[in-house]
């Protein structure tokens, strides 16, 4: 088989599964989905959000991009979450980044590779804010490891910093947020536990309140 054949043939398949495990499976699907989770995510392809997650259809709501980030002019992530939050009513976000990611080890780096630049800035300034620590790492893989777990950091703290995130807060179940790294060698997750509430002079700096009209 060449081309998309065994996509659709690995379809056929799972299908028919479903339907002999449960044959009401794919109508419940239909009649809508309430999925406790948003999963932001990395695109590279070993880091699927369903299987290293062991959810199935309609559990999870998922973004990725390069890197897994959360940007404040990213109107692609921010719709999705505010779709998550507001609409589907998620109770819990995850920023899942993974150890030998390529964007990552590309913003360390000093080259040039076209289009993806200005996304990858928004890595440096990661790199930028915890220079000190990174710098101080002597081991190239050790180093890149830790900035991986320093962009996951950064990225749930930026969804803190969201005015959909703030205004859910304001109401009784707010989602929790959690920055997760997922080990390939492993095939674990591993729970950086992110204090993603912001305190001190940065809650002055951030905080939002809707206008009034």
């Amino acid at each position: 088989m060449k081309g998309i054949e065994p996509i659709l043939e690995n379809n056929r398949k799972w299908v028919e599964e479903k339907r002999a495990a449960d044959p009401d499976f794919f109508n419940r699907l239909a009649n809508g989905q309430k999925p406790q989770y948003l999963f932001i995510g990395c695109s590279d392809s070993r880091v699927p959000a369903a299987s290293i997650t062991g959810t199935g259809p309609g559990q999870m709501f998922v973004h990725r991009n390069i890197a897994n980030m959360v940007v404040n002019t990213d109107y692609n992530l921010l719709s999705v979450l505010q779709y998550a939050v507001e609409v589907l009513g998620v109770e819990d976000i995850l920023v899942v980044g993974h150890y030998g990611c390529g964007g990552v080890a590309a913003a360390a780096g000093n080259k040039q590779y076209g289009l993806i630049d200005g996304w990858l800035t928004n890595i440096r300034d990661v790199i930028r804010v915890h220079d000190a620590e990174i710098s101080a790492i002597a081991d190239e893989e050790t180093r890149l490891r830790r900035l991986v777990e320093l962009n996951v950091i950064e990225q749930v703290r930026n969804l803190a910093k969201t005015n959909i995130i703030q205004n859910a807060r304001k109401g009784a179940k707010p989602p929790r947020l959690h920055g997760l790294v997922y080990d390939i060698k492993e095939g674990l997750l591993k729970d950086l536990k992110v204090e993603d509430d912001l305190q001190g002079k940065l809650k002055e700096i951030y905080r939002t309140s809707a206008a009034g009209h």
